[in-house]
């Protein structure tokens, strides 16, 4: 067990050197050409107004969200996969990336709120409700808040908030203009004020979430075994709940909704490190940010123009799952 522990730490720190360096090129890398040397000497302060503006202003903001919605995202996800006992679930499966998208898009159409530092906290707002909701909806039964009716719950709000979204678009042609490059999502338009609106939430839910690996560990066994670990089965699931909507809340808020990312790289991270959540969510919370600043900078370098990324994310994430989905059902037939 030490060896295998150690093999893992090892792992672990070899991950967080690799999205050292993803970060690196995330800053270099962009629109205009700018020597590496050059991008260098502006992080430490020496360079020309132009370029110093370009690295501060523009890329240094894009990589820290990508880090910051990279890291909640992809801890969400495999707090939305321990909850509900799946390893093919999406924190969009609990209608929280819904819930902010609909108040996002209500706060437009309806109070017209054109500026998007502004529609970030009701899009935050939204999610927290669409959980709150959520948890009311799950809980109704004899049984509780078991996995199946999380699961059910989440996609009767998604559909429904979904449907809200569209139709304020449709009808209102500003909501339209002002949503469509949100709904896609995208890093190239945070800058430092909507990093800081968001941070406290992402740090609390990435704190909570470290929180509670033992307890999930516990009743992944099941709610009796769990119960008899010490678990305190209620407790822990709304505390997961709540993490899960602080996380994937306010990374949907900031960037729009991503997917793939916190759907598959629990996924992969599962079949680096095993169930033990322990080592999953740093694990998930250092490969996440790499994948999805990896991704931005493809639609960078392939593209003639910038791609967003939740474009990139939809592209290489959809043929990427239905291999790993494939090859875990030959392994387990």
């Amino acid at each position: 067990m030490k060896k295998t522990d150690g093999a893992r730490a090892t792992g672990l720190v070899a991950a967080v050197a690799v999205l050292g360096l993803i970060a690196l090129v995330s800053v270099a890398v962009g629109a205009r050409s700018i020597p590496l040397s050059t991008v260098v000497s502006a992080l430490f302060g020496e360079s020309t107004p132009d370029v110093h503006f370009v690295v501060w202003e523009l890329r240094v903001p894009r990589t820290l969200i990508g880090l910051a919605v990279g890291a909640a995202l992809g801890t969400a996800g495999a707090l939305m996969q321990a909850l509900t006992r799946n390893p093919l679930a999406d924190p969009g499966l609990l209608g929280v990336n819904a819930g902010a998208a609909a108040a996002a898009a209500l706060s437009v159409s309806v109070l017209g709120i054109t500026d998007l530092r502004a529609f970030v906290w009701f899009a935050f707002a939204g999610a927290a409700l669409a959980g709150i909701v959520l948890y009311a909806l799950a809980t109704g039964g004899r049984s509780g808040a078991s996995p199946v009716r999380l699961a059910l719950a989440g996609t009767a709000i998604t559909a429904a908030l979904t449907g809200v979204t569209q139709t304020a678009m449709l009808l209102d042609s500003k909501t339209l203009d002002q949503m469509r490059f949100w709904t896609v999502g995208s890093l190239n338009r945070a800058d430092g004020a909507t990093i800081a609106r968001v941070a406290p939430f992402l740090a609390a839910g990435l704190v909570l979430a470290l929180a509670l690996a033992r307890p999930l560990n516990a009743i992944a066994l099941g709610d009796d075994a769990g119960r008899a670990l010490g678990a305190n089965i209620g407790r822990t699931r709304v505390l997961t709940l709540v993490a899960i909507t602080l996380l994937a809340g306010a990374a949907t808020a900031a960037v729009g909704p991503l997917v793939f990312v916190g759907l598959a790289v629990p996924h992969i991270v599962r079949a680096l490190t095993g169930p033990d959540q322990r080592w999953m969510l740093p694990y998930c919370m250092v490969l996440s940010p790499a994948l999805l600043l990896a991704a931005d900078i493809l639609g960078r370098v392939v593209a003639k123009q910038e791609l967003d990324v939740g474009v990139v994310t939809a592209l290489l994430g959809a043929p990427v799952f239905i291999y790993l989905v494939r090859r875990t059902r030959m392994v387990r037939s």
